[in-house]
């Protein structure tokens, strides 16, 4: 078994939530950084080593609560990082 196989299949929830709201776009490596970290510490780990194993061994309802926990952490976390670089740029003009 090869340990490189198994992660966390909140990580694969959340990058393609952030794709899909296309913040790789609009925001800076730092800014991604710092959201992977935050939102991936507000989730569960729920790890896996195949993704095909979520499709068979989890019903739709536990995907769909998946999915909304990342959405919501998501959203929380780039609410709070908005509002820290507000305070940051504020403080740097002073």
């Amino acid at each position: 078994m090869a340990l490189q196989d198994i992660h966390n299949y909140y990580e694969d929830l959340v990058q393609h939530y952030i794709h899909a709201l296309e913040l790789d776009r609009t925001r800076d490596t730092d800014f991604l950084a710092d959201l992977y970290c935050l939102v991936l510490n507000q989730l569960p780990a729920h790890y896996i080593r195949y993704g095909v194993d979520m499709i068979y061994f989890t019903s739709d309802e536990k995907r769909q609560e998946m999915e909304e926990k990342v959405n919501f952490a998501v959203t929380s976390a780039i609410s709070w990082l908005d509002n820290e670089n507000h305070r940051r740029n504020t403080r740097d003009q002073q």
